[in-house]
């Protein structure tokens, strides 16, 4: 399975954003799917899951009430809109995919990440 990221970019705090992840597979809705960051100098972290059916998902504090987790089986595309943007939000943003990885809390493809800088 292959992933590409797309969506990021520069934007001012308040601002919003939509991530966009596409997978290769045709079986794009045998897996669960998630949006995972890390910042300069700090480990990557958890911000948002979903089961393979979208009947579950799973959110950071941090972004808890900010930011939306979704999918489209038909388009083999996850998304990640991004609202009430801040500073501490900046960071390479990647998506992973993985067969019940939402209760292994495991995935097995990534992508490639992309850069989401927000500015104060």
């Amino acid at each position: 399975v292959q992933l590409q990221a797309s969506g990021g970019g520069l934007m001012q705090a308040g601002g919003s954003l939509r991530l966009s992840c596409a997978a290769s597979t045709r079986t794009f809705y045998n897996y669960d799917m998630g949006w995972f960051r890390q910042a300069p100098g700090k480990e990557r972290e958890s911000v948002a899951t979903i089961s393979w059916s979208a009947g579950r998902t799973w959110y950071a504090d941090s972004v808890k009430g900010r930011f939306t987790i979704s999918r489209n089986n038909a388009k083999n595309t996850m998304y990640l809109q991004m609202n009430s943007l801040k500073p501490e939000d900046t960071a390479v943003y990647y998506c992973a995919a993985g067969v019940r990885s939402y209760d292994r809390d495991e995935y097995d493809y990534w992508g490639q990440g992309t850069l989401v800088t927000v500015s104060s």
